[in-house]
């Protein structure tokens, strides 16, 4: 019997780019859930370029938002063993980053009942033997993750492990294969080798390059302003993310964020440190960008990072400072509020430094590391420090690096971390086993190209894709897709 593979597809295409390529090397069935907006749809219900057994367009179950089954949804969160209101309360639709609508505990509610029985019916239908997507970024995503794990589908996640390779795992930044650091051979390289064998690995580039390019062109944002302002705003209607939408709230959101990052800019500029103090002893905690997957997803209960610095500064033993170094990539998001800021800043014993500040050099002098979720506890280890890390990841396997269960622990663990010599075996080992088992793909790079041949940069996702462009499309990156179909191939053929 052919297997079944369902694919959740996005406006990000990289999931319909694979299922294209994957159908010439397999005979299984595909099926689809597609989560895009009113005029791309017309192009996956019409197209023939991957033939779908069934398909689902996710936003065409939310027309009528009734007073939510409290008992049914009571139910499902048993069934499934999950928390609805984690997912939701984390849903930057939902809460905090929308600017254009307030949605009512209600209206939530409604969304996720629907949600939970569109879901519940497609897997009761195609009964999947396999799940492939991108690694969760909003709510949906996660809670049709969790589900497919519940009842045993094979989870294919595509993922980026902190690293510029690419990975297809069950758990999102962590390979599916048992790790025995004693049982992998070394080398012995010194950490000034590993430190040059990193850069080849270093994502730091890529998403400079990704900042850079992404919302750039101002060609292309004023050819998709002219496509927006004369084109007829159907997400409206049939998006509950587009609640209050309207052109005009949509136009007045985007110039009140440009005027805001250059006056916060200004404030970066002149408030936010540059110097390190010669001889001073200090904890390093790099921020996270805010409204992204490693904060709402990875760690849905250390998603307030003003707070979070107020814990880690109460625990630090008397003569070390924290120093928090602001994310350059927070910029995309138009940097943070000024009120943020300046919370930062009144903190005691604490420094907040500019994001030009190369992180390497805080590495290097730091003590320790903390983080959220990101690659900073793996780069700490490179520069010989060790690392706390508040949500679980792949390189959590590093004696080097502890993961913290409760904010209750972090004196206590900042204290014992402080003593923990970094191995360079070890993490020679981690790299080794982590190259060997992960893909080269730029990820970066591949959804530069489709924003830049789809969507006007980035600037307009709502638009009319032709089976032929997408054929064009899909040609220009077929080579760049070879190894990663193969490895899907190899997990499937293997289950």
């Amino acid at each position: 019997m052919s297997s079944k593979i369902l694919f959740w597809i996005s406006g990000a295409l990289t999931t319909f780019c694979i299922a294209n390529s994957l159908q010439k090397k397999t005979n299984s069935d595909f099926y689809a859930i597609i989560d895009t907006y009113d005029k791309p749809k017309s192009f996956f219900q019409n197209q023939q370029i991957v033939k779908f057994q069934k398909k689902w367009f996710y936003h065409d179950y939310f027309q009528n938002l009734d007073k939510p089954d409290l008992e049914y949804l009571s139910e499902f969160e048993k069934k499934y063993d999950v928390n609805l209101w984690e997912l939701a309360i984390n849903e930057r639709i939902f809460y905090r980053f929308n600017n254009t609508h307030k949605f009512s505990d209600d209206e939530i509610l409604s969304i996720l009942e629907h949600e939970c029985k569109l879901f519940d019916e497609i897997l009761s239908e195609v009964k999947p033997d396999f799940l492939i997507m991108f690694e969760s970024t909003l709510h949906q995503h996660e809670l049709f993750y969790k589900m497919c794990k519940k009842i045993g589908v094979k989870l294919l996640i595509f993922n980026q492990p902190n690293i510029s390779r690419c990975i297809i795992s069950e758990i999102p930044r962590k390979l599916d294969i048992e790790i025995n650091l004693s049982e992998i051979p070394s080398s012995n390289k010194s950490f000034q080798e590993l430190r040059e064998y990193r850069k080849s690995f270093d994502t730091f580039n890529e998403i400079k390059n990704y900042k850079n390019k992404f919302k750039s062109s101002n060609s292309q944002l004023i050819k998709s302003f002219f496509k927006f302002i004369l084109s007829k705003n159907e997400n409206l209607e049939t998006h509950y993310t587009h609640i209050g939408r309207t052109k005009f709230n949509v136009l007045k959101d985007e110039f009140s964020k440009k005027f805001k990052r250059k006056y916060r800019n200004s404030f970066i500029k002149n408030n936010l440190e540059r110097e390190i103090s010669s001889g001073e002893k200090f904890v390093y905690f790099p921020l996270s960008v805010d409204e992204e997957r490693n904060l709402l997803i990875a760690a849905p209960y250390y998603t307030n990072q003003i707070e979070i610095i107020r814990n880690i500064a109460k625990s630090l033993p008397i003569g070390y400072k924290l120093y928090v170094k602001e994310n350059p990539a927070q910029s995309i998001r138009y940097w943070r509020s000024i009120s943020e800021y300046r919370e930062i800043l009144n903190i005691p014993n604490v420094r907040l430094f500019h994001p030009s500040v190369p992180a390497e050099i805080l590495f290097e002098k730091c003590s320790l590391v903390l983080t959220i979720g990101g690659s900073s506890g793996l780069d700490a280890a490179f520069y010989e420090k060790p690392s706390i890390v508040f949500s679980d990841l792949g390189y959590s396997i590093l004696p080097s690096v502890q993961t913290l269960n409760s904010l209750n622990d972090l004196p206590k663990i900042i204290r014992k971390s402080l003593q923990v010599k970094v191995s360079n075996n070890d993490l020679e080992k981690y790299m080794t086993i982590l190259e060997k088992n992960s893909i080269k793909f730029n990820l970066v790079d591949f959804e530069n190209r489709y924003n830049d041949f789809f969507y006007y940069s980035g600037f307009l996702a709502s638009v009319d894709i032709s089976e032929s462009k997408m054929n064009e499309f899909l040609k220009s990156t077929e080579s760049l897709l070879e190894e990663l179909t193969s490895e899907y191939l190899i997990r499937i053929e293997k289950s």
